[in-house]
């Protein structure tokens, strides 16, 4: 299951954001992408970060402020032929994206 923590992207980063990709909307309010967590770091995805394998996301830990970071993808795919990519970035904890319970949103979609 993912986790339920929001943060609200600052418009410094939206901008930054549009700036770096090729994407015409940025999301303004970002739900954390890793697998429900209470403490720590949350981080949501705003865009690809123009380089390949990387992407630019919003990191943020409970209400202090947050900021852009560039992280490189996540390398490892679903074990099954054909299996997915996981939607993460390198070294993040806990589950890959396919791992989550079933009925959450692709990455892709």
């Amino acid at each position: 299951m993912r986790c339920a923590h929001w943060r609200r992207v600052p418009l410094d980063l939206a901008r930054e954001a549009r700036e770096k990709s090729a994407a015409k909307c940025i999301d303004r309010v970002l739900q954390c992408q890793l697998s429900a967590h209470g403490e720590g770091e949350h981080f949501g995805l705003l865009t690809d970060a123009g380089a390949y394998g990387t992407a630019l996301w919003l990191r943020w830990h409970g209400t202090d402020e947050a900021e852009g970071v560039v992280l490189p993808d996540c390398p490892v795919a679903a074990p099954e032929p054909d299996g997915e990519g996981c939607c993460l970035f390198a070294g993040h904890a806990k589950q890959h994206t396919w791992d989550d319970a079933l009925g959450e949103v692709s990455c892709t979609s």
